[in-house]
């Protein structure tokens, strides 16, 4: 884990790069805690746009709060539950959202993005990610085949090794597909921080556009070294488990938000974990999953309002160490 005096020199860096996106564009999840305890069961919507962020290697924006699938999503396609994520795509996406990733690992959730893209009518306001997570390169092709019928696409802005798995043969494999115009950029994830050092490895030896990598208030060691090499190697950040798996919302309890949040516009617990995320300026996009229309909404108010401070993120780093 990174020491209080590493965090805070990487913390205090400027949050270069950050700016306002139009309000229409393109994990587990968090129950909804407001400012002292508790939120209203429909959270209003921030007003004005959502902060986005640049891909180092081209320049394009990216809102800062982004959608994950692993669970929220794994749900059968004629079930009230997919009736819901109905209303939780287009708060998404009518809140500013537009990156979305998912999986072919995450049993059904590629279908299930596929159907809610293709009948919202949402698939070119999507920044779509998916994953290559097989063992030989006849598997590989096997699988981006499958993925690109089950996303009901015909290309996906970002494909990633899926926890560095078979690195020698997949990162061929997506840097082939991107040369033909199937993929925009390529990249790298892991989940675990005992993989950072391998992660870190694997980003200076393969130059992707992407890393994915855990990062949260209790689990901050990407921010000692990974999150600093991937800015000065010109290295886009998506981040995970920004709510440690939930874990992060039982310790909370019924416990009030520090009081300086309000000056960041924080108004619940979910909110603040997101914000610290965004707040490392390494940080590009947090991709928190939900399958409730309050609770995307919330996620979706973090993307807006002030950045926290490098005292108020070492202060939540202490909180929860």
């Amino acid at each position: 884990m990174t020491s209080r005096r590493e965090f805070l020199s990487v913390a205090s860096l400027a949050a270069t790069g950050i700016v306002l996106s139009p309000l229409v564009a393109c994990s587990r999840e968090a129950p909804t805690t407001g400012a002292a305890t508790t939120a209203t069961a429909t959270p209003a919507p921030a007003t004005g746009p959502m902060l986005t962020r640049p891909i180092p290697s081209t320049g394009e924006q990216l809102p800062v709060i982004g959608a994950g699938t692993s669970g929220s999503y794994e749900v059968a396609l004629d079930s009230q539950e997919y009736q819901t994520l109905k209303d939780v795509a287009r708060i998404f996406f009518e809140g500013g959202g537009s990156v979305i990733d998912t999986s072919p690992n995450y049993s059904n959730a590629e279908d299930v993005v596929g159907a809610l893209l293709d009948e919202g009518g949402w698939r070119e306001r999507c920044f779509l990610a998916t994953k290559l997570a097989a063992d030989s390169r006849a598997e590989l092709e096997a699988q981006w085949a499958d993925s690109l019928r089950r996303l009901r696409t015909d290309r996906v802005e970002l494909l990633a090794v899926h926890n560095l798995r078979n690195l020698t043969e997949a990162m061929p494999f997506a840097r082939e597909l991107k040369e033909q115009g199937l993929v925009k950029y390529i990249g790298l994830t892991h989940y675990l921080t005992s993989a950072h050092g391998e992660l870190l490895q694997a980003m200076q030896d393969e130059q992707p556009d992407f890393i994915q990598v855990n990062y949260s208030v209790n689990s901050p060691a990407a921010a000692s070294r990974l999150l600093p090499a991937a800015a000065d190697q010109g290295v886009a950040v998506m981040i995970n488990r920004a709510f440690d798996d939930g874990r992060l919302f039982a310790r909370v309890g019924g416990r009030a938000l520090p009081g300086w949040a309000a000056e960041a516009g924080v108004t619940s617990w979910s909110q603040m974990f997101l914000k610290f995320a965004i707040s490392h300026p390494a940080v590009t996009v947090v991709i928190p999953a939900t399958g409730k229309s309050d609770r995307q909404a919330d996620q979706l108010n973090a993307g807006h309002g002030e950045l926290l401070t490098a005292a108020q993120q070492e202060e939540l780093v202490g909180m929860f160490s």
